[in-house]
């Protein structure tokens, strides 16, 4: 129902927001755009663009292969286009209130337990493209994802084989692992809405779930999943689950000493229990991340279908990130318009330098880079004010930028061991 075969082109038309029905658009839009892209023009895997022809309604169309390939599409005769309309929900459907807000008990915390988007959001829009790993990883999690709940349509008996709907990505930190849980979200909103008009992300927030009366903390728990189930209830509603940093909801017992408090255990035994009882829905899928996937408990563990680790990005990945952020600012007009696949040779090897000298960082630590170059250098006497600044002086001051970033680690670094 969800899976697609391997001649197969993702077509993800995202439509002005519009008081018509998706599929009366749809029947009025499709046979005009299906013309458009069987025509002789060239388009590109993956990346995001505004039709040149005049097709009312439509914002901007993504085509995409399942196995993550790039380049051109050159020959449209080659493929069977797999249509996905969509708009994005308004503004206010997003939900930091309300159903899961933390209760007026007196001895509760009023807290905010979760928060609720509904899906697709347009504070999403983009984000699984920006999101840059080696190839073929995300559409790994994408195909588990649409597998996982295909079994569920299909009602596979979950005590025959296992099936939990549950996915950890576990690394260290600023890798995206949060970014790539929500933008996996926003994907199945758009890729399942036949099945599943409803999608919502709710982002459970683990340390709100700690009560400051100890005892209370399992009943938090309880309380935030039972709401989660009412969202549930509706088979229209598609929910996904995220638990960032799920150690701090399910630490490892096996490590708790006779001096933990028995709120931890009674936390973890009340978290595994509302994950086998949430698995019995079809319409939920549990999405969770870690930084210290050692600390979590075994029984955890054992129920996550799949364990993906997401790692430090390699050179092919840190190349193509700076890539991605130098043609945001060329578009932006802050660096001046340069094919950056035939740059001079002076820019191409200040970027294979800049590549080699950020092995070892996170994403997060490459994209602040450019604004902390940017301050570099419009403070260097060379700085015009008004004119767009050159590919080989904005690499250059990357470099600077970098090399200062490194400095003020190592400094870090060293000052946390003396204090240790």
């Amino acid at each position: 129902m969800f899976l697609s075969c391997s001649n197969t082109v993702h077509v993800e038309v995202r439509l002005q927001r519009s008081e018509q029905r998706i599929q009366t658009l749809r029947a009025a839009i499709e046979p005009q755009l299906s013309a458009y892209l069987q025509s002789a023009k060239m388009f590109r895997w993956n990346v995001s663009f505004a039709p040149d022809a005049q097709i009312d309604q439509v914002e901007s169309i993504l085509m995409e292969r399942d196995n993550g390939e790039n380049g051109t599409m050159e020959d449209p005769q080659k493929y069977k286009f797999l249509y996905h309309f969509y708009m994005t929900q308004r503004p206010e459907m997003r939900s930091e209130s309300g159903l899961f807000d933390g209760g007026g008990d007196e001895d509760v915390d009023s807290v905010l337990a979760a928060n609720h988007v509904l899906l697709p959001a347009k504070e999403y829009v983009g984000l699984w493209d920006t999101l840059i790993y080696e190839q073929g990883l995300k559409e790994k999690l994408l195909k588990f994802a649409l597998s996982a709940l295909s079994f569920s349509q299909h009602s596979v008996d979950i005590n025959v084989i296992a099936c939990n709907r549950l996915l950890l990505l576990h690394g260290p930190p600023g890798t995206g692992k949060t970014s790539l849980c929500k933008a996996l979200a926003q994907k199945l909103a758009i890729r399942t809405q036949s099945s599943f008009p409803y999608t919502h992300l709710v982002e459970i927030n683990s340390h709100s779930l700690f009560s400051k009366w100890f005892s209370e903390s399992g009943k938090l728990v309880a309380r935030i999943f039972g709401k989660i189930g009412e969202l549930v209830a509706d088979k229209n509603n598609l929910v996904c689950v995220l638990i960032d940093e799920v150690e701090s909801l399910a630490y490892a017992r096996s490590a708790m000493s006779s001096n933990e408090p028995r709120d931890a255990m009674r936390v973890v035994n009340a978290m595994l229990t509302q994950l086998d009882e949430i698995k019995l829905s079809p319409n939920v899928l549990i999405l969770a991340t870690s930084n210290l996937a050692h600390s979590i408990d075994l029984a955890f563990l054992d129920r996550a279908d799949i364990r993906q680790f997401i790692g430090l990005p390699a050179m092919p990945a840190i190349r193509s990130i700076y890539k991605s952020m130098l043609v945001e600012l060329m578009a932006k007009h802050i660096v001046e318009m340069e094919d950056l696949d035939a740059s001079a040779a002076d820019a191409e090897g200040l970027l294979t330098k800049l590549a080699e000298r950020s092995t070892g960082l996170s994403g997060r630590t490459l994209r602040k880079l450019p604004l902390l170059a940017h301050a570099q250098h419009t403070s260097r006497d060379l700085f015009a004010l008004h004119q767009k600044i050159s590919l080989a002086d904005f690499l250059d001051a990357m470099l600077l930028a970098l090399e200062q970033h490194l400095t003020d680690r190592h400094h870090l670094m060293k000052h946390s061991l003396q204090q240790a």
